[in-house]
């Protein structure tokens, strides 16, 4: 398996690597030990490090929506992803577009500016890995 890179906004420079995907599991910047897992994906779930225990589960993704913990309660959607777009909660409405995905490009809001790209992901990554990806850009970074 290839190692995808995610860099901070629309850079590609080794410095600006925010994280980087190898075998479902996140690491830290270009690191590639086992000691720099963010956080690990199986079976839809998102895990902290490189646990499989039920207690860390970060999360849990099920057609589209992101679910605290193990939960599968529509209460506890914390965000989903429909055509392209991260939405807060179970929404669809254009003013709860948390970020929207294209080209590998992850810009703020509806942005459609170069200027916004939050980060980019140079390869192709599983729903729930992109989740993973934002977890660590999002609460790690």
């Amino acid at each position: 398996m290839s190692t995808v890179k995610v860099y901070k906004g629309n850079s590609s420079y080794s410095s600006d690597v925010l994280c980087n995907v190898s075998n479902s599991q996140i690491y830290k910047g270009n690191s590639s030990y086992s000691s720099d897992v963010l956080f690990n994906v199986k079976d839809g779930k998102v895990y902290k490090g490189r646990s499989s225990y039920s207690s860390d589960v970060v999360v849990n993704i099920k057609d589209g929506k992101v679910y605290k913990g193990n939960s599968s309660y529509s209460s506890d959607i914390l965000m989903n992803i429909k055509d392209g777009k991260l939405y807060k909660g179970n929404s669809s409405y254009s003013s709860d577009v948390l970020a929207n995905i294209s080209s590998g490009k992850v810009k703020k809001g509806n942005s459609s500016y170069s200027s916004d790209v939050k980060f980019h992901i140079d390869g192709d990554v599983t729903i729930e890995e992109f989740v993973a990806i934002w977890w660590a850009v999002t609460y790690v970074y």
